[in-house]
């Protein structure tokens, strides 16, 4: 049976339970909540997200199908050069910016490829990122503080985890630590670079307050990305004053944060859990195996993304250093 472009995207609708866009009128009207501008008042730097076919043709018939967080350059580059024929996009994608800095006419087109998004439409679809981290959600607000978009779970642990250590362990048993680390380590020797280091390894979960043995039951799951502060725990306390530990995921504070003040002052764990980074597992697995589902022909596929950090003195080979001694001498300074 032959799966086309529009086979994939009313799996999509289907997914989401009709979030997607189907027509114009689907977004020219302004009744689907998310078709949605993300916007810092960046002058030209805008993007609208529109869940469904971003680029292809709805009866171009698709083989392969990819999964991944973010399309660049790479992603289209290791689509073409491993005959897929869609990409499935989390994020938003944008003309130029996620293209290689290139028009999508040109780029897309050449390698004959169709391109679907699927990101707040996709959110709030399943509870898999608190079971992730070990507790069952009993209070959800996604605006909490009358703040949109600051999404804040309350939740008990599950019965398997009954400590700090415990959650911590569970992630690196899920999010498959020990072999990105072991893949980290033969990377270093093979490049003979000690200094280089890696996203899932670099922040993976990390206990910022308590320790291993400290017991855990009623947490609060934030994410301080969406503006989570001191005054927003404090108001969750009150309502909820059996709260032993707060998790942040998906961005995590650092040293100096006034939540891990307040945390010490009130004797509370403070873990941070996965980071965006391991969204591919969080959100890019159960999409790509709902899209399996819905179409057991596809062949689907994921794209991990994998960003290292290597010293300039270090990377490539002495020749591309050399290299790029040169071209930054003799052409990269004002005349």
């Amino acid at each position: 049976m032959t799966v086309y472009a529009k086979d994939v995207l009313n799996a999509l609708d289907d997914i989401t339970n009709g979030r997607c866009v189907k027509s114009p009128a689907d977004w020219s009207s302004g009744k689907n909540p998310f078709v949605t501008i993300k916007s810092s008042n960046v002058p030209g730097k805008a993007v609208v997200e529109l869940p469904g076919l971003v680029w292809g043709d709805p009866d171009m018939p698709i083989k392969k199908l990819a999964v991944l967080m973010t399309m660049t350059e790479s992603a289209i580059e290791l689509a073409a050069g491993t005959g897929v024929d869609a990409i499935l996009a989390h994020h938003p994608v944008a003309e130029a910016s996620n293209s290689g800095g290139v028009l999508f006419k040109y780029y897309l087109n050449l390698y004959n490829l169709a391109v679907f998004e699927l990101h707040e439409a996709f959110h709030g679809t399943h509870p898999g990122i608190p079971w992730l981290h070990g507790h069952k959600p009993y209070f959800t607000s996604i605006n909490y503080g009358g703040d949109q978009g600051c999404v804040v779970y309350v939740g008990e642990c599950l019965p398997e985890v009954k400590t700090v250590g415990d959650m911590v362990d569970r992630l690196d048993v899920l999010m498959n630590v020990k072999e990105d680390n072991a893949l980290l380590e033969a990377e270093r020797q093979i490049r003979g670079c000690q200094a280089i280091d890696e996203t899932s390894i670099k922040v993976k979960a990390k206990i910022l307050v308590g320790d291993r043995s400290k017991p855990m039951k009623h947490l609060v799951h934030f994410f301080p990305h969406t503006g989570f502060n001191v005054t927003h725990l404090e108001t969750l306390l009150k309502d909820y004053p059996q709260i032993d530990t707060l998790l942040a995921t998906i961005s995590r504070v650092y040293p100096g944060n006034d939540l891990i003040a307040k945390a010490e002052e009130l004797g509370l764990n403070f873990i941070c859990g996965n980071s965006h980074a391991m969204e591919i597992y969080e959100n890019g697995i159960p999409l790509a195996q709902a899209l399996k589902n819905h179409l057991p022909e596809l062949d689907v596929m994921i794209f991990r993304e994998r960003m290292s950090s290597i010293p300039l003195e270090s990377v490539g080979s002495p020749e591309i250093r050399e290299y790029g001694k040169t071209i930054a001498s003799t052409y990269l300074k004002r005349k």
